[in-house]
């Protein structure tokens, strides 16, 4: 536990400096970047693409939408915490009861009653905590399996994995594996059809990543409303999903 407070003190210690810090290229690692970018590539394409068809194909979509209910349940506790953080209240309000109401009535999250009752959903992490706070982007970073982000999203993805997900506090080991491999293939199975536009449609595929999530992060962070060209890249319905 200690080990794990002084790590937390230094990742947002460099997040901070790095964050702070002006810079006019946005991507001044590009050549590490497309050095990851390329064995994310490989991996996806060799393992992760594949694993993914499997599950869609094979697991009914009853079973894929309870599965997705389950994890977008787990993370608007997150959204909560960092909507307190933001002193967004009556947002935070909001999720809170959408997280008791679907973890309840709704069987754990499987089945989302929240949205039929009119709850809003949003979507928050810590790395937009940082940024509603003024901490800058820092240097777009291209992250080794969990793909692109920047030094600040990078360090609120480690106190979100760490501190602020549920899944992170099961004892069981094996659990919490399961759990991590299951999030990861119905996210990398919702995320097909946007993979298929990439090959499909970017001269260069790597640029075309890098500026399509800094302008969401930009739009998330602003409170604004994320474009229908990055949603259509994620898979994401813009219907379904309220940003902030």
């Amino acid at each position: 536990m200690r080990s794990k407070f002084f790590s937390l003190i230094a990742i947002l210690a460099i997040t901070l400096m790095t964050g702070c810090a002006s810079t006019s290229n946005k991507d001044p690692l590009e050549g590490l970047n497309r050095g990851i970018y390329k064995f994310n590539d490989v991996a996806d394409k060799a393992v992760f693409k594949p694993v993914a068809g499997a599950y869609k194909a094979v697991a009914p979509t009853p079973v894929q939408t309870g599965i997705n209910n389950f994890f977008g349940n787990l993370r608007t506790f997150m959204t909560t915490i960092n909507q307190v953080l933001q002193f967004k209240f009556n947002k935070a309000a909001e999720s809170a009861t959408r997280f008791v109401v679907n973890s309840t009535v709704g069987i754990a999250g499987f089945i989302d009653v929240a949205s039929k009752t009119g709850l809003p959903q949003y979507k928050e992490d810590f790395g937009q905590t940082l940024g509603y706070w003024g901490v800058g982007n820092g240097p777009y970073l291209m992250l080794p399996v969990f793909g692109p982000s920047t030094i600040r999203d990078a360090g609120g993805l480690f106190v979100d994995s760490s501190y602020l997900d549920p899944i992170a506090y099961v004892d069981n080991v094996p659990v919490r594996n399961t759990l991590y491999g299951s999030l990861f293939i119905s996210t990398r199975a919702s995320y097909l059809p946007g993979s298929d536009l990439l090959d499909e449609a970017a001269l260069d595929p790597y640029t075309f990543m890098r500026d399509a999530y800094l302008q969401r992060r930009e739009n998330q962070v602003a409170d604004g409303v994320t474009t229908k060209s990055v949603n259509d890249f994620e898979g994401e319905d813009p219907a379904a999903t309220q940003q902030k």
